[in-house]
């Protein structure tokens, strides 16, 4: 998660994401930062939200790096989660770091939630960067 923080420039792309230009894994493509250490650090801030905020209500994805279950509520076994998140991975990392708030995201389209519970901004960020 450091070294993510370390390589990136913490400014917000075009869409209000938190990616440059060039795209959400532009980190990646510019050799800055491997697919790895991206990977390592998606799912650490998922875990991180996992154990602050324990449930099954809320399903967060982070494609292709990750998914976690989180926040107590409705609990469901099959199919499709009444709360879903989904979004890149420089957007959730930049959540869960506080470069990003939860609304300029949602009001930037970089993430897409659905659901009763679907807002974690009571839960981020996880960290400072």
């Amino acid at each position: 998660m450091r070294r993510w923080a370390a390589a990136g420039d913490g400014s917000l792309g075009p869409g209000g994401g938190a990616e440059s230009a060039e795209g959400p894994d532009s980190l990646t493509r510019s050799g800055a930062l491997d697919r790895r250490t991206l990977a390592t650090a998606v799912r650490f801030a998922l875990e991180e939200l996992a154990a602050c905020a324990p449930g099954r209500a809320v399903e967060v994805r982070v494609p292709p790096y990750g998914v976690t279950q989180a926040v107590a509520g409705t609990v469901h076994r099959r199919g499709t989660p009444p709360s879903v998140v989904e979004t890149d991975a420089e957007t959730w990392l930049a959540l869960a770091t506080g470069r990003l708030t939860w609304a300029d995201a949602v009001a930037g389209g970089a993430l897409r939630a659905s659901g009763e519970r679907c807002d974690l901004s009571a839960y981020l960020p996880l960290l400072r960067a």
